[in-house]
């Protein structure tokens, strides 16, 4: 919006020294003001999305700064400036009440409305007047690297569920039965951990599934696992410490665990998962804090941690006293035989801190994650928290919760385990069939994702054709710490259906390059 002011009746000699400034004796303002608005510029001001009322708060600032409007000088009253711009009487006091409130205007005993003496922003610089800066007034820390360069086109690495497939009917019902129910303290401020009955629904899934003996006292609900992982470097870590990670692996776990100022050293990983026997000479020579762990499916490779090597890894810890953050991040899609207990259930020292996920089971979006850990550490990452988020959605906790307890969400899991395995083998038949010759893949045990080897093609030239057509994929050097190229590539199959699976496959498939076609 743009108001146009013209004194009325005041001596040329005045409005020459309004106008330039010139210095002299204070004459006075103006009483009246012919303020003009264009029906043209009226309904370009109501087509704009902000409300009128503040058009005019940013226009009659705009104007001060330009120097258009000078301290002491008389504005028109609401209602004459309310019939010259054709709106409502109201959005203009609601205006001069903003700009009265944030001290660019005052009133007189005589009621009028009058510019301050003293203005809030009289030192902005004459280039950035009437405008937003562009540049930033201060420095900022060096960015984390992304996980992948791009992520703008259709990604084919991701690991996430088929959120077409979730039981929205069931969990909407459940939310409208909770905010309609009498606990009207849902929507308040509540417990730091969570609400008490998702955690006890939670206590009772994980005694069930994972052999984790644990009740509510012990579980966190957080948003997402990644707010857990962060709590985790929060409480566990300072600056200096060391903490051990996967040298493939998730790089927003590396983030979080290193944003204290902690210092990453990665161990490396085999068909086995971790080498827990170089993660004991690095115990040797560094005084270890923690390491991170995804044994159930390791990220990305998807291997099991061997029985032998869980055993050493929980020894190792108790014995040199440092934390197991353990990523069980999609313990429900497990496809050969039953799951692999976590390093949790196994536990005597009180040395694991267990990160887990609905957002695989549901639905992302949700941002629902807990943390299981013994109750000093719990309790310390529940105080950080406190800084940090406050808590979660209690309405949408509660919901889940009944969702849970009337064993919905595990019929949810059954289905779905069904539906990602036989999408799993429509990705190895696309693959076989469109790629034998490139891609060489086995069946992960479980997962959403599988780890696959790439030969007889330029990796790096072939993903780049890919992304520029829209298909994004990670390699090897997207999950490696020190970002060095591997002959690998991480294929997502829960979220598309085996259709839309095999389109895609045959897309890359037309996009290698000539050294890869046979």
């Amino acid at each position: 919006m743009k108001i146009s002011y013209r004194p009325v009746g005041a001596p040329s000699k005045q409005r020459s020294a309004a106008t330039r400034g010139r210095a002299g004796p204070r004459t006075r303002s103006p009483r009246a003001w012919e303020v003009t608005l264009s029906p043209e510029q009226l309904a370009a001001s109501k087509a704009q999305r902000s409300p009128l009322y503040v058009q005019i708060v940013s226009a009659v600032v705009r104007d001060i700064r330009r120097g258009r409007l000078v301290p002491g000088q008389e504005l028109p009253g609401s209602r004459t400036l309310a019939e010259r711009l054709g709106v409502h009487r109201n959005t203009v006091l609601a205006a001069y009440a903003e700009l009265q409130a944030e001290g660019w205007l005052q009133t007189h005993r005589a009621r009028s409305t009058r510019v301050c003496e003293q203005l809030p922003e009289q030192s902005a610089p004459a280039a950035q007047r009437g405008r937003r800066p562009s540049s930033l007034g201060f420095a900022l820390p060096a960015q984390p690297a992304p996980l992948a360069a791009a992520e703008q086109g259709l990604l084919l690495s991701d690991g996430t569920p088929d959120v077409r497939l979730i039981p929205r009917v069931a969990l909407a019902r459940a939310y409208r039965r909770v905010l309609r129910g009498r606990d009207s303290e849902l929507l308040g401020y509540g417990d730091l951990r969570g609400h008490v009955r998702l955690r006890r629904a939670l206590s009772a899934m994980l005694r069930a599934t994972r052999g984790l003996e644990v009740s509510e006292q012990d579980v966190l609900v957080t948003r997402g696992s990644q707010m857990a992982l962060a709590l985790l470097g929060r409480s566990l870590c300072a600056p200096g410490d060391v903490v051990a990670v996967e040298a493939l692996g998730y790089r927003p776990a590396w983030q979080a665990l290193g944003a204290q100022g902690a210092r990453l050293v990665p161990v490396p990983v085999d068909e086995e998962g971790l080498c827990v026997e170089q993660l004991a000479r690095l115990a040797q020579r560094e005084r270890l804090r923690a390491v991170y762990v995804t044994p159930h499916h390791q990220y990305p490779t998807m291997v099991t941690l061997s029985a032998a090597r869980r055993l050493a890894l929980l020894e190792l810890a108790r014995r040199a006293r440092f934390a197991i953050i353990e990523d069980d991040y999609d313990h429900e899609f497990h496809y050969q035989g039953r799951p692999v207990l976590p390093l949790a259930s196994a536990d005597t020292a009180g040395v694991v801190a267990y990160v887990g996920t609905l957002s695989k089971i549901l639905a992302p979006g949700l941002r629902l994650g807990y943390l299981v850990a013994p109750a000093p550490l719990l309790e310390r990452c529940a105080a950080e928290r406190a800084w940090l988020d406050r808590q979660g959605d209690l309405a949408l906790e509660c919901a889940v919760a009944e969702l849970l307890e009337d064993g919905e969400l595990q019929r949810h899991v059954g289905r779905m385990r069904r539906i990602y395995r036989a999408r799993r083998d429509a990705l190895l038949a696309a693959l076989e069939r469109h790629l034998p010759e490139v891609v060489q893949a086995r069946p992960p045990p479980g997962g959403m994702a599988l780890w696959a080897r790439v030969r007889n093609v330029e990796l790096d030239a072939w993903l780049a054709r890919a992304a520029a057509q829209g298909l994004v994929l990670w390699s090897g050097r997207d999950f490696s710490f020190e970002a060095q190229p591997a002959p690998y590539v991480r294929f997502g199959f829960a979220r598309r259906s085996a259709e839309e699976t095999a389109r895609l496959i045959a897309r890359l498939a037309r996009l290698l390059p000539a050294a890869g076609r046979r």
